[in-house]
Protein backbone atom coordinates (compact mmCIF):
# COMPACT_ATOMS: atom_id res chain seq x y z
CA UNK A 1 0.00 0.00 0.00
CA UNK A 2 1.27 3.28 -0.88
CA UNK A 3 0.65 6.26 1.79
CA UNK A 4 2.25 8.90 4.03
CA UNK A 5 2.50 7.64 7.74
CA UNK A 6 2.05 10.13 10.97
CA UNK A 7 2.84 8.77 13.86
CA UNK A 8 2.04 9.83 17.81
CA UNK A 9 5.04 9.92 20.57
CA UNK A 10 3.56 6.23 21.24
CA UNK A 11 5.43 5.29 17.97
CA UNK A 12 9.35 4.82 19.89
CA UNK A 13 7.53 2.69 22.78
CA UNK A 14 6.19 0.30 19.37
CA UNK A 15 9.65 0.13 17.52
CA UNK A 16 11.64 -0.33 21.13
CA UNK A 17 9.78 -3.89 21.25
CA UNK A 18 10.43 -4.88 17.51
CA UNK A 19 12.17 -7.24 16.93
CA UNK A 20 14.13 -7.62 12.87
CA UNK A 21 12.21 -9.37 10.75
CA UNK A 22 13.81 -12.39 8.08
CA UNK A 23 15.10 -9.58 6.58
CA UNK A 24 17.61 -8.31 9.63
CA UNK A 25 15.13 -5.00 9.71
CA UNK A 26 12.75 -3.35 11.67
CA UNK A 27 9.49 -3.15 9.43
CA UNK A 28 6.81 -0.49 9.47
CA UNK A 29 4.05 -2.64 8.90
CA UNK A 30 4.41 -4.36 12.22
CA UNK A 31 4.64 -0.23 13.38
CA UNK A 32 1.31 -0.61 11.73
CA UNK A 33 0.23 -3.67 13.31
CA UNK A 34 0.53 -2.27 17.02
CA UNK A 35 -1.42 0.23 16.48
CA UNK A 36 -4.22 -1.63 13.93
CA UNK A 37 -3.80 -4.21 17.68
CA UNK A 38 -4.80 -1.48 20.15
CA UNK A 39 -6.94 0.06 18.06
CA UNK A 40 -5.39 3.52 17.17
CA UNK A 41 -4.89 2.98 13.26
CA UNK A 42 -7.00 5.69 11.10
CA UNK A 43 -6.46 6.14 7.40
CA UNK A 44 -7.88 8.69 4.89
CA UNK A 45 -7.45 9.26 1.13
CA UNK A 46 -5.74 12.61 -0.10
CA UNK A 47 -7.12 14.08 -3.30
CA UNK A 48 -3.76 15.01 -5.76
CA UNK A 49 -0.96 13.01 -7.58
CA UNK A 50 1.66 10.85 -6.32
CA UNK A 51 4.95 9.34 -7.75
CA UNK A 52 7.40 7.21 -6.59
CA UNK A 53 10.81 9.27 -5.87
CA UNK A 54 13.32 6.36 -5.40
CA UNK A 55 15.02 6.46 -9.23
CA UNK A 56 16.81 9.32 -10.98
CA UNK A 57 13.71 9.28 -13.38
CA UNK A 58 11.35 9.22 -10.63
CA UNK A 59 12.64 11.76 -9.11
CA UNK A 60 12.88 13.97 -12.18
CA UNK A 61 9.43 13.42 -12.79
CA UNK A 62 8.36 14.43 -9.04
CA UNK A 63 10.01 17.78 -9.44
CA UNK A 64 8.07 18.22 -12.78
CA UNK A 65 5.02 17.77 -11.06
CA UNK A 66 5.67 19.94 -8.25
CA UNK A 67 6.90 22.45 -10.97
CA UNK A 68 3.70 22.40 -13.12
CA UNK A 69 1.22 21.81 -10.42
CA UNK A 70 2.26 22.77 -7.11
CA UNK A 71 2.50 20.23 -4.49
CA UNK A 72 0.37 17.88 -4.37
CA UNK A 73 -2.12 19.81 -6.47
CA UNK A 74 -4.47 18.77 -9.60
CA UNK A 75 -4.46 21.73 -11.49
CA UNK A 76 -2.32 22.55 -14.29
Amino acid sequence: MTGIYFYDERVFDIIKSLKPSGRGELEITDVNNAYIQAGHLTSDILDGWWTDAGTIDSLLLANQLVSQTGANKMER
